[in-house]
Order: C-alpha cells, then sequence, then structure tokens
C-alpha cells in the first residue's frame, strides 16, 4: 500500500540569519515570550504581545528570502517560543560567514525545521515544537487622527537615549506634538519631573520629519513605551535609519523601526528583472501601544 505525503505549505531558505535574529531580538522584552507566526505568499509575520497593551510584528518580506515557495491555501498560523526560536537561529548564525538555512512548515508532527543546506562538511538540523495559537487577544485596529497624519520621525539613537532618560519607576510618559512651533515633547513624572523637547527646525538632524496640524497628547505606561525601543540590537541602532512615530485615533501609538537584515552580497546577489541589483533587504518593525485613559489628554475626535 502507498501513502501519499503531503506538501509542506513553506519551504524557504535565508541567507541572512544574523540580521534576522536582530529584528526578532529587537521585540524580545522578555525571557519568556510566545509568538505566532503567520504565513502567506507575501513572506512572515512574528507578533508578539503583552497584556492586551502592547503589540509587536516583525515583517519578514519573501524578498528577503533566497527561495521562498509557499504551497498553502489561507495563512497559517502557529505559535512557538519567542525565545527558544532565537536561540536556534543563533546556532545557524558563523560570524563572518554567509550561511543558508532552510526553513520549512509543517513537519510531520507539525514541527518547524529548520536545517543548514551551504556545508558539505557537516549539517546542523533542528526541530522546534509548534502550538495551535489561542486568537490574538486583541484588535489594535489603526486608524489615523483625522485628515492629517500625527508623527514624526526621530533618529533611532536619539529616541533611545531620550526614552531611557525619562526612566522613572512606575511611571508613565506622556508624548506631545504641537504645531507651533513644531516641536514633540516627552514629559515623564515621577520623584520629580523630567521633560526632553525636540525642537524640529533647531533639531533637523535629529527630528528627521514632522507632521502635526494641531496639539495632541496622550500618556503611555513607561514600560510599554520603553519596550519599543530597549531591546534593539546596537548594531541596528548604529545604522540609524530612523523611528517612525504615528499617534492615531483614541490615542493608538504605533512605532515603526526598519532593520537591514542583509546587505548586497557578491556570493548570493539579488538581481531584478530589469537586471539591477536590489538594496539592502530590509525587515519592518511594527509596535502598537495602547494609551492610558486620562480625562486631561487633549482628545483627537
Amino acid at each position: 500500500m502507498s501513502s501519499s505525503v503531503e506538501a509542506p505549505d513553506l519551504v524557504c531558505e535565508l541567507d541572512c540569519v544574523q540580521g534576522v535574529v536582530d529584528a526578532l531580538t529587537s521585540v524580545r522584552w522578555k525571557r519568556l515570550q510566545d509568538a505566532v507566526v503567520e504565513i502567506s505568499e507575501h513572506g512572515m509575520v512574528i507578533i508578539v504581545e503583552e497584556t492586551a497593551c502592547l503589540q509587536a510584528k516583525v515583517y519578514l518580506q519573501r524578498e528577503i528570502f533566497l527561495k521562498y515557495d509557499y504551497g498553502a491555501r489561507g495563512r497559517p498560523r502557529f505559535g512557538l517560543s519567542l525565545g527558544l526560536f532565537v536561540d536556534c537561529l543563533n546556532t545557524f548564525s558563523v560570524p563572518g560567514r554567509s550561511n543558508t538555512l532552510e526553513i520549512r512548515y509543517p513537519g510531520s508532527d507539525m514541527q518547524l525545521l529548520l536545517r543548514s543546506v551551504d556545508s558539505s562538511n557537516a549539517c546542523i538540523y533542528a526541530e522546534m515544537r509548534t502550538r495551535i495559537p489561542e486568537t490574538i487577544s486583541w484588535d489594535y485596529n489603526f486608524e489615523t487622527a483625522g485628515s492629517t497624519p500625527m508623527s514624526f520621525t526621530v533618529k533611532s539613537s536619539a529616541l533611545k537615549e531620550a526614552i531611557d532618560d525619562l526612566e522613572w519607576p512606575g511611571s508613565s510618559i506622556q508624548i506631545t506634538l504641537q504645531p507651533s512651533p513644531p516641536s514633540v515633547v516627552f514629559r515623564g513624572e515621577g520623584h520629580g519631573d523630567l521633560q526632553i523637547d525636540f525642537n524640529y527646525y533647531a533639531h533637523m538632524d535629529l527630528l528627521i520629519a514632522f507632521s502635526c496640524d494641531r496639539q495632541i497628547s496622550h500618556r503611555y505606561k513607561y514600560k510599554f513605551l520603553r519596550a519599543t525601543t530597549s531591546n534593539i540590537p546596537s548594531s541596528v541602532i548604529r545604522d540609524n535609519r530612523g523611528s517612525k512615530f504615528t499617534i492615531g485615533r483614541g490615542g493608538m501609538l504605533k512605532v515603526q523601526h526598519l532593520v537591514a537584515v542583509a546587505k548586497p552580497s557578491t556570493s548570493h546577489p539579488h538581481i531584478d528583472s530589469a537586471g539591477y541589483q536590489q538594496p539592502n533587504r530590509i525587515a519592518y518593525i511594527e509596535f502598537f501601544v495602547k494609551p492610558e485613559m486620562e480625562e486631561d489628554n487633549v482628545n483627537d475626535s
């Protein structure tokens, strides 16, 4: 009797393992942390959240992969330990070398299978148990507040330094955008007050972009705001691409980072149909932070 073997939902190859580790480390704000992985024809999305107040997504678009064979219907999801996944990926990352990793899902027992494929002398192989994920507990439903986006882009290193400096135990941070003079104010309260101002015209080297047509102000728990920057690897901070803050309807805060997971290489050049080598391959990271509900907030209704 012959038995048929179902084709996997996904078989892909990756030559920028360390870059993906950097991207996933950026959303790893505690030691024991579960994640949901969603796969589609467009790539992978890794989702983590905390107490229905903080959610982060890492987008690994199919363009960052050397090979991406997707055969599933719909968008399969599975859960796993984020820390274990990062540690497992680190096993396949050798400093100073470009290593190709094959990722396959699912295995015969719904495992995530990882295997090195570019060494003739040895092969590293790993299996990770997955679980059926619970429904993501909250829908961030991000909507812009009005016709003009309430947003600003600041250099990542300056942003991380500012948020680190605002630490007060158990405190919250008030973020205020005002159009005249165009500026962003971070204000922390604890045993005393600490305020950091980014004036657009005075700090254009740090505050790269600014969009605001009316004053708006919301408070956020410090520990959630800090999680949006505290775990970004120093190599990513040095790249200093800039981080974008957008305040949406109801005060929902969206923080976006770009991580270069790989630079163009001679060993695995990515050439498009027109014959041009692609620029750095980028992972997109988004954090969503719910505001603290306070009557004295300047509403954006």
